[in-house]
């Protein structure tokens, strides 16, 4: 009984916290001047993203292999 009190009262806390978390929200970023074909970089900067991605991709490849290795020795 004790058991299902304890998950009846985690479950209503969460439930409780997700109802809270709705009204948090970013502010709106400011006008970052100058029209368009102004020459201005766009709002976060000219940073590359395929080069990260690149990284993740063969970081996450060399991670999974490790797993299949070490799962194929296991047996």
């Amino acid at each position: 009984m004790k058991k299902i009190i304890r998950s009846i009262i985690a479950l209503a806390f969460v439930f409780a916290i997700s109802l809270s978390m709705n009204n948090v929200f970013a502010d709106v970023p400011p006008d970052p001047g100058g029209g368009p074909g102004g020459g201005d970089q766009p709002v976060g900067g000219g940073a590359p993203v395929g080069g990260g991605l690149i990284i993740m991709l063969a970081l996450s490849g060399i991670y999974g292999g490790k797993k299949v290795y070490d799962a194929k020795k296991k047996l």
